[in-house]
């Protein structure tokens, strides 16, 4: 299982090319590459085998041609979900954060000369998380595989005295525990924000829209508080509401409490991402979370393009 080519280019919109050796800087990226940097699509990587693919199309195709850092063979990168980690020769090691490399013409030879260009599924973008070095012919291994059936899942905390140090937060960590114990997700990102609207709304669309996460969890904000702001943000960034999740977590925390209907927790979708909000208590949170857990299973699966029948009960998946 090796490395067929590493390819780099110097400037962003320029095709890769290939080269003898390459670099990995955690967190950064292949060191004088034009798309290292901090953000998370450091490093793409593709199936020798969906180049072939191509290749039968144009047959001239060259490693770098699919704008791909990295060419590796006899690995189903097509397998793998968020999370998973790969070695690069005897040090390097990448963590998956996205799934699908779609090409749209920028260094993409393909994407010219054909209009098309589309790595569903062995193309991928990874983080950096251990430096090293590594050339074509070196193996590359799987160190640790997420099925890429497995929800993904992300926990924001909301909170203003948890983001400045001045309480612990253990709603979203009991939230965390949760979802993997009984949905069982990986659990791709924990945060904690401040009540801020605009910091909550950047972040959802961050996942939303550039890591295929499956559930965003936010915990807090929710409240008739003035800087209960995370419903609000929520309304702002999803495409489709889902008011009948809201509705069974009000109603069942309303059995025990009536506080429950001072909550303003909203929930929708955007894009393929559910947005799901909490209350801010580790109590609440988890009363609200479990009430609603026996539909996500099926509701998420939906999202993701599952094409049975609504009315078919969903089959719980088996805690992790």
């Amino acid at each position: 299982m090796p490395i067929e080519a590493i390819c780099t280019s110097e400037a962003k919109g320029e095709a890769k090319v290939p080269v003898a050796r390459a670099v990995f800087v955690p967190d950064h990226g292949i060191d004088g590459d034009a798309h290292a940097g901090d953000w998370h699509r450091q490093v793409s990587l593709l199936s020798a085998e969906e180049a072939a693919v191509w290749r039968e199309r144009l047959p001239d195709l060259g490693p770098g041609d699919f704008a791909e850092n990295v060419l590796v063979s006899g690995i189903d990168l097509g397998a793998l979900g968020l999370g998973s980690r790969l070695r690069l020769g005897s040090q390097a090691e990448v963590a998956i954060t996205q799934i699908g490399k779609k090409c749209h013409g920028s260094g993409c030879t393909v994407f010219e000369r054909l209009g098309e260009c589309l790595m569903p599924r062995r193309g991928l973008f990874a983080r950096v998380v251990r430096g090293g070095e590594a050339q074509p012919g070196d193996a590359v291994e799987v160190v640790e595989a997420i099925p890429r059936s497995v929800f993904q899942a992300v926990v924001l905390t909301i909170s203003d005295r948890c983001s400045r140090g001045e309480a612990t937060d253990t709603a979203g960590p009991a939230t965390a525990r949760l979802l993997a114990d009984e949905l069982g997700a990986h659990i791709y990102r924990t945060e904690i924000l401040p009540d801020d609207v605009a910091a909550i709304e950047k972040r959802l669309r961050h996942y939303a829209d550039g890591h295929c996460i499956d559930l965003v969890a936010t915990v807090g904000g929710t409240g008739f508080a003035p800087r209960d702001v995370t419903p609000e943000a929520t309304r702002a960034v999803v495409d489709r509401p889902t008011p009948g999740l809201d509705e069974a977590m009000r109603a069942a925390s309303l059995a025990k409490t009536p506080h429950a209907m001072l909550s303003r927790g909203a929930s929708g979708i955007r894009r393929s991402t559910l947005i799901l909000n909490l209350p801010g208590s580790e109590r609440g949170a988890a009363e609200n979370l479990q009430a609603i857990l026996p539909g996500l299973p099926h509701g998420l699966a939906k999202l993701r393009g599952d094409p049975s029948e609504c009315a078919q009960p969903a089959t719980p998946r088996e805690p992790r």
